[in-house]
């Protein structure tokens, strides 16, 4: 009998470890690193913007942007690392003094201003990843991030985050069940 008590004092100190450790691993954010980003900027016929294109890329933030002019012709400007820094710092400024239409909720019409554009879209790897980190908490500035980024490297990105997120909970060992309501009691709570 002895023998079997003992046993079961080390079978609740591993799951009592077990249970420590992915309590604790949960605790931990996940820090995204802000990689700089390749993206085509393309001017909607509301006279506002959205990224149509991004990449991933070990080089400096760049940009293309397409803008339409009064005669219906397309052209493509680029823009460097350092402006589209400084159209970002001009964005989050007023966004700090509640002038910025990342401030308030996106409307009806997809896209914003450029600047807008390139704050909700590269803001860790322009203004660095604690003013990213910080802007991603505001509710309003998630929602025009999501709205204005119509890129396929975007959809990819989110679709993997949302991919793993199930309403099925699986228990510690293995099995599977849907929302009951039933209450088990035992040792396990299997």
């Amino acid at each position: 009998m002895k023998h079997l008590s003992t046993i079961g004092s080390a079978a609740l100190l591993g799951s009592v470890g077990i249970t420590v450790m992915s309590v604790l691993s949960g605790c931990e954010a996940p820090q995204e690193e802000a990689k700089n980003r390749f993206l085509v900027i393309e001017q909607q016929s509301n006279g506002k913007y959205i990224v149509v294109e991004e990449t991933p890329t070990e080089g400096p933030n760049r940009a293309i942007i397409r803008e339409t002019d009064e005669n219906g012709k397309i052209t493509e400007r680029f823009m460097n690392e350092e402006e589209m820094q400084a159209l970002a710092q001009q964005e989050y400024d007023k966004m700090q003094t509640g002038e910025s239409e990342l401030n308030q909720a996106p409307g009806g019409d997809a896209g914003m201003g450029l600047a807008g554009t390139i704050l909700a879209v590269a803001a860790g790897s322009l203004l660095g990843n604690m003013i990213g980190n910080a802007l991603m908490g505001n509710k309003n500035f998630q929602r025009h991030s999501n709205s204005v980024n119509k890129s396929a490297y975007s959809r990819s990105k989110t679709a993997g985050k949302t991919a793993g997120k199930s309403k099925t909970k699986k228990s510690f060992f293995g099995g599977s069940k849907k929302g009951s309501s039933t209450k088990r009691s035992g040792f396990f709570g299997g």
